[in-house]
């Protein structure tokens, strides 16, 4: 009976990569002072009394590193669209040339770029917990199949599959998240 016990590591596995996904969508969030078509994403425009996306009003191009461009394929709507950019929070100011609109993406200073590291890191942490606690998860499978007859070299082969798993999700955090803070840095 006790050869029939297993630890389902690949549930694990998902839901370790999950976290990663989750922080890896997390950094891509932070603006690292380059022009990205990502940033203008969440921006949602008052187009015929509807809200919608700012990509679905307009085409979005990164023509050059510090720029980001919005052709508004409506006349109609640019300013609208100048507007929602404007009050968006994105901190930029568009500047408009007929039906586009150009967002320069200032440069950033060396206390925000220390902050953004920072708020990285703590997206790094919260990734760290989440990959942790599905190791403690793996950990309670094995007690209760050890407590279900598992024997002790089978214990010991799933505590360090689980344990081998969880190194190397967090190696892979600590990477990306260093990756992401050279970025951030990078004047």
């Amino acid at each position: 009976m006790s050869d029939e016990i297993e630890i389902d590591t690949d549930d694990l596995e998902h839901r370790m990569k999950g976290a990663m996904t989750s922080l890896k969508h997390e950094l891509a969030s932070l603006r690292t002072g380059r022009a990205s078509a990502t940033m203008v994403e969440p921006v949602m425009v008052d187009a015929y009394g509807t809200m919608t996306p700012i990509n679905q009003v307009g085409t979005v191009n990164v023509p050059e590193p510090r720029m980001v461009t919005v052709n508004v394929w409506d006349k109609g709507l640019v300013n609208k669209v100048e507007k929602a950019i404007r009050e968006s929070g994105l901190g930029i100011n568009p500047q408009t040339n007929g039906t586009i609109i150009m967002l320069p993406i200032p440069e950033l200073n060396e206390e925000r770029r220390r902050e953004l590291t920072k708020v990285a890191a703590q997206y790094a942490e919260s990734a760290r917990v989440a990959i942790r606690n599905v190791r403690r998860d793996g950990m309670d499978q094995i007690k209760k199949a050890k407590g279900n007859g598992m024997s002790e070299d089978d214990v010991k082969f799933w505590e360090n599959a689980v344990q081998e798993l969880t190194d190397a999700h967090t190696a892979l955090v600590d990477k990306t998240l260093e990756a992401k803070q050279a970025e951030i840095m990078q004047v």
